[in-house]
């Protein structure tokens, strides 16, 4: 059976020290698809620095984006035919709301296809960046699972999630599957 890897996709400003992305780097061996400009992103190039780190990675992958990463998933989905075993997508920054951090304006309009692999949606009741039924909507365009967290922000270092078992759980659930598919 051959190993999945698990990439892990930061937002707008990559993913700090306190930031459960980079918990799940240092304790489980995650890989950060690095960004050349973090704050000042431009989606064709984003996609392109994510199409690269999937096309370098060994076995099966799963995506874990979070934020911006998500619409950075979304377009990179509508334009490749690269395999992917599946994509955890956390706190999808909403691209097209006009109060959106201009930085992010780049990315819309946010692609809604079905997106051609496995996917859960994980949303808070109370992200500043998303409203809870717009990552409805997000999850139900894209065929994702949703999983609603409760009110737990953004999901992002200000959450204080630590180690995040559960998000790890999903995660391990999307790579359960890409093994069992790859067997």
């Amino acid at each position: 059976m051959q190993a999945v890897t698990i990439l892990t996709v930061p937002g707008l400003g990559s993913s700090g020290p306190a930031h459960w992305q980079t918990h799940w780097e240092q304790n489980y061996g995650c890989r950060r698809v690095e960004q050349r400009d973090w704050q000042h992103p431009v989606c064709t190039d984003w996609v392109a620095a994510l199409d690269a780190a999937v096309s370098a990675a060994p076995g099966p992958v799963v995506l874990v984006a979070h934020s911006l990463a998500c619409a950075t998933v979304a377009h990179w989905a509508a334009t490749t035919t690269r395999p992917l075993a599946g994509a955890l997508l956390v706190g999808p920054a909403d691209v097209d709301r006009r109060e959106q951090l201009p930085e992010v304006r780049g990315f819309a309009r946010m692609p809604l296809a079905r997106l051609p692999f496995a996917s859960i949606v994980v949303a808070s009741e109370n992200d500043e960046y998303v409203t809870l039924d717009r990552a409805q909507e997000f999850a139900a365009a894209w065929g994702s699972r949703l999983v609603n967290v409760g009110a737990l922000g953004h999901l992002n270092s200000a959450s204080e999630l630590g180690l995040w078992p559960v998000g790890w759980a999903l995660v391990q659930e999307l790579a359960l599957g890409a093994a069992t598919e790859a067997s």
